[in-house]
């Protein structure tokens, strides 16, 4: 055998990626029903920037309204 098939391969950092993910959702409980959302940290950016939006639509919109522009 040649040394390449006896030296262990290396793991590519999709791999490495992968199990480090693997570990942590290991060390975490199941969720408990009905008390945690799952898309919780995307329903909280999606409400922030609509929010945004409105605001600055708003606030452009009053100074507009203020400089006599229609």
């Amino acid at each position: 055998m040649t040394e390449e098939e006896l030296a262990p391969r290396k793991k590519s950092y999709e791999e490495k990626f992968a199990e480090r993910i693997a570990k942590r959702e290991a060390r975490r409980g199941p969720l408990k029903e009905d008390k945690v959302f799952e898309h919780g940290p995307a329903k909280f950016l999606f409400m922030f920037i609509i929010g945004f939006v409105i605001l600055t639509h708003v606030a452009i919109l009053i100074v507009m309204m203020a400089s006599g522009m229609r």
